[in-house]
């Protein structure tokens, strides 16, 4: 089992930033490539990044792509996700996500965070 935590959203005008966090425990960290998706109200799980077990290899999705970077600390059990020039419609609940580090880079995660608001306003 994986437990993951996310933490560092909130209310942030456009063109502000937020760091996301996504804690991890349990199993060890780094068998696990990590993601970061997104649920906007009415709108279908979007995937927003992805990470490999060692940090070397990321994807962004081209609607973030250019504002947004994933990183992770296999020392401290933790993912990030950096987000700046932050837009309305990025406006969402985002989730951390883990899958065995083997699936990277079509993850199928097998654990999911609870998932942490972002509201940007206009």
């Amino acid at each position: 089992q994986v437990q993951l935590v996310e933490s560092g959203g909130g209310l942030v005008q456009a063109g502000g930033s937020l760091r996301l966090s996504c804690a991890a425990s349990g199993r060890t960290f780094s068998s696990y490539a990590m993601g970061w998706f997104r649920q906007a109200p009415g709108k279908e799980r979007e995937l927003v990044a992805t990470i490999s077990w060692s940090g070397t290899n990321t994807y962004i999705a081209d609607s973030v792509k250019g504002r947004f970077t994933i990183s992770r600390d296999n020392a401290k059990n933790t993912v990030y996700l950096q987000m700046n020039r932050l837009k309305p419609e990025d406006t969402a609940v985002y989730y951390c996500a883990a899958a065995p580090k083997i699936q990277y880079p079509e993850l199928r995660p097998d654990y999911w965070g609870q998932g942490t608001q972002v509201s940007v306003s206009s």
